[in-house]
């Protein structure tokens, strides 16, 4: 009983944690295109990217050091829905007069203090259910899945839900549904089963006090190789987060594809890719055990190339509308057999001194470095190819995108050799 009570608080933690970010993630851009800003959509996006480089770490090493984990966890929460809210406020005061530095100040300060939260969430599962004595590759993929349920529901929220008579996917209430999630989170990750914190002691180095020993990982040349694919691969992650949204809205202005369920209710179709990844992550036991961490991400990086090149391929209409929703489904592929098995990799391979650091060392390398370089990188294509293009041409940037995720699996096909066979 005490161990599905367990279970129990770690699904609605993961459903929460998700749903913030379900509230905004996908549609954001679609927003900001509407208030004129769609040059500025890689900004907010690459933000996501920039605090990833360091906050994910440092909240880790708090986290292993000096306060447990799941209060950390309430913390961050709490500030970065309490920022979020004042951004959406902001937009409902400024009107007409919307500015974009305000705007961006509000939202990188919400997204500095929820991006550590993500690491966060996993450590304290991954504690609670060693504790309990469960195993953590078999038993964290069904809890997580509930991570994606939350995401999908906010997603379907923000896409049908209208307040004013505005669905929330074209207005800044989006902003604020999300930093009230978050607040309901805050104030729940206090009830979450307590993380030991390893206290400095005399005679440690700077490296230990500090928590910085995660980074010795990379003297490990696998490690190493396996973190530099991780920000490799990490470019890919928030590309559609950016500009799928964006792009399937852009349909609207021909009147031929005005009406279509995929303009008109594009959150939705979008949230297919979360379905997917919810499917998807319950594969991972099994695909881990049979084939290893190489050709699990191996999957993933060439299920990049497919959910880049369908949306290449893609239109509203029938029987275009189908090569979205394949890319839709492949998107659990790439993101659940990167994300979620590098997690357990790292859980795996790391000293249980250093997890958190390693976890938020995993988060700097995927959506802080990888993510930033990615965001900033296609906010360029894009430009080149659409913004600022005589002759715009979404179909090229998602065919240069989807070149580039097949470079990086054939290079991590020859250089990186599975743990399993050393």
């Amino acid at each position: 009983m005490k161990n599905n009570n367990i279970s129990f608080k770690l699904i609605v933690m993961n459903f929460l944690e998700f749903a913030v970010w379900g509230a905004y993630l996908t549609s954001l851009g679609r927003y900001l295109g509407q208030i004129g800003m769609g040059p500025q959509i890689k900004w907010f996006y690459a933000m996501q990217g920039i605090v990833s480089i360091f906050m994910p770490a440092l909240m880790g090493i708090v986290a292993d050091r000096h306060i447990q984990a799941q209060k950390v966890l309430s913390l961050c929460q709490g500030i970065a829905g309490a920022f979020m809210i004042g951004a959406g406020l902001y937009c409902h005061n400024a009107g007409a007069a919307l500015e974009f530095a305000p705007l961006f100040l509000l939202y990188s300060l919400s997204v500095a203090f929820f991006m550590p939260t993500i690491a966060l969430s996993y450590s304290v599962a991954y504690n609670a259910l060693e504790s309990a004595g469960k195993d953590t590759v078999k038993s964290f993929p069904p809890i997580r899945v509930f991570g994606t349920v939350g995401f999908i529901c906010s997603m379907l929220l923000t896409n049908f839900l209208k307040i004013g008579g505005v669905a929330m996917q074209d207005s800044y209430t989006q902003l604020i549904s999300s930093g009230i999630i978050g607040l309901v989170l805050c104030g729940y990750a206090l009830s979450l089963p307590a993380c030991p914190t390893k206290k400095g002691q005399s005679g440690q180095s700077i490296a230990d006090s500090l928590g910085l020993k995660a980074f010795t990982l990379f003297k490990d040349p696998q490690f190493a190789i396996f973190f530099i694919f991780s920000m490799l691969l990490g470019a890919s992650l928030q590309i559609t987060n950016g500009y799928a949204n964006t792009f399937l809205g852009s349909f609207g202005e021909n009147p031929a594809f005005a009406d279509t369920f995929a303009v008109k209710n594009s959150n939705a179709l979008i949230s297919l890719s979360q379905i997917s990844e919810t499917l998807c992550i319950l594969l991972i036991p099994v695909c881990m055990k049979k084939f290893g961490i190489k050709k699990v991400m191996l999957i993933a990086m060439f299920a990049w190339v497919f959910r880049f090149g369908f949306f290449g391929l893609g239109a509203p209409d029938m029987p275009g509308v189908l090569l979205f929703v394949l890319s839709c489904i492949v998107y659990g592929v790439a993101f659940d057999f990167f994300n979620i098995s590098g997690s357990l990799y790292v859980n795996e391979n790391a000293g249980k001194e250093i997890r958190s650091s390693a976890q938020g060392l995993f988060m700097l390398m995927t959506n802080g470095l990888g993510a930033t370089i990615g965001t900033l990188a296609a906010g360029a294509v894009v430009d080149a190819c659409v913004y600022n293009a005589a002759a715009p041409s979404w179909s090229k940037a998602w065919y240069i995108f989807a070149a580039y995720a097949f470079v990086v699996g054939i290079a991590f096909m020859f250089l990186f050799k599975d743990p399993q066979k050393k």
